[in-house]
């Protein structure tokens, strides 16, 4: 059983810069590969970005790979999102997820989700 606990939403202004992170906790978390997704009001739920604990494989949608970058840090058992440049549409619920392989976390199917941390972005 795996816990995740989203951090560091909130409401910023257009152009400002925010670091979410999701501390992992509970089982074999180093087994499991981490994503990042959003829910904006009236959408589908979009993936973000994704890491693998060990070695150094990260993925990053096409969509958002310029401005948020995902890390983790081993000692802390925390995945972080830096995001930069943040606009009104980035306003969404962001959640992080847990799966033992990438393509489970690619198409929204892990077992473990975060409870989200919202992100408000005024114009």
């Amino acid at each position: 059983q795996v816990q995740l606990v989203e951090s560091g939403g909130g409401l910023v202004q257009a152009g400002d810069s925010l670091r979410l992170s999701c501390a992992a906790s509970g089982g074999a978390v180093y087994d499991y590969v981490i994503g990042w997704f959003r829910q904006a009001p009236g959408k589908e739920r979009e993936f973000l970005a994704a890491i693998k604990w060990s070695g150094e494989s990260k993925y990053s949608a096409d969509s958002v790979k310029a401005r948020f970058t995902i890390s983790r840090d081993n000692a802390r058992n925390t995945v972080s999102l830096q995001m930069n440049s943040l606009k009104p549409e980035d306003t969404a619920v962001y959640y992080c997820a847990a799966a033992m392989n990438l393509r489970t976390v690619l198409i929204g199917n892990s077992k473990y989700w975060g409870q989200g941390t919202q992100i408000f972005v005024s114009s």
